[in-house]
């Protein structure tokens, strides 16, 4: 009997090694097949400094490309230049769905914008401190903590406490918003559907970010929201009767 395979997008995997830690691969790597193949895989730096030693034991490991860029001039990142070239070469060649960039660096907002524009996913991964700009510019953002999460349980995002949580006007107003925005007439909104407007405003949104794996876990951690979990698997979340407000 023949089985249909769902369609995997092909993913182009730029790395910006002096951007991001080797730590980070394992999740990195876990997290990208989610979103489809990663049939181009590179990694930009300049291999001749000790400061990138660190990469070089785990490239090999998962077929990761290291491309050699020297640095011209001190205080001008080369690095940059050539992760951006490589990028829109492999733009115009049309065999890719998407791009995943891996970086914290602002420089790299442009080119996420650019991508888009073409009407491929941009996927970015960074730490924390990456520019608000970069994180807007891209379809979603992953912050690499939380792939650090899950291969060190000893660095684990602590639960918020669901006072904490409640109380978070932003987070509970994000959710609401959302949840009108896909519910039908009896206010039940399929829960995959409330993830992606929240998304879609908000591209660094994931529910590891406040200790949950599961979207569905930060929701009933939050307590203002009736969850049913229906056939198959799927999950419908509403307004609790009453509890407007947080």
């Amino acid at each position: 009997m023949n089985v249909d395979l769902p369609i995997q997008r092909r993913l182009a995997v730029l790395i910006d090694a002096d951007n991001a830690q080797p730590a980070i691969i394992e999740g990195l790597v876990r997290e990208i097949v989610k979103y489809g193949i990663p049939s181009v895989k590179r990694i930009y730096g300049d291999w001749t400094t000790p400061n990138l030693a660190g990469w070089k034991s785990v490239l090999l490991d998962h077929s990761i490309q290291p491309i050699q860029q020297f640095r011209y001039t001190v205080g001008k990142n080369a690095t940059d230049s050539a992760m951006i070239i490589d990028a829109m070469d492999l733009l115009y060649t049309r065999r890719f769905d998407g791009f995943c960039l891996v970086s914290s660096d602002s420089d790299f907002t442009r080119l996420a914008s650019r991508i888009r524009e073409e009407g491929l996913l941009v996927y970015g991964f960074g730490e924390e401190k990456t520019p608000k700009a970069f994180v807007s510019a891209c379809d979603k953002f992953i912050f690499t903590k939380v792939l650090l999460t899950e291969e060190n349980p000893d660095t684990a995002i602590r639960e918020q406490e669901t006072k904490k949580l409640k109380g978070d006007t932003k987070l509970v107003n994000l959710f609401r918003n959302a949840l009108e925005a896909a519910s039908d007439d009896s206010g039940w909104a399929h829960l995959g559907a409330v993830g992606h407007h929240i998304v879609k405003q908000v591209p660094e949104f994931d529910s590891r970010n406040y200790g949950y794996k599961k979207l569905v876990d930060l929701v009933s951690a939050i307590t203002l929201f009736e969850i049913d979990r229906r056939s198959q698997g799927t999950v419908y979340i509403r307004n609790k009767r009453g509890k407007l407000q947080p």
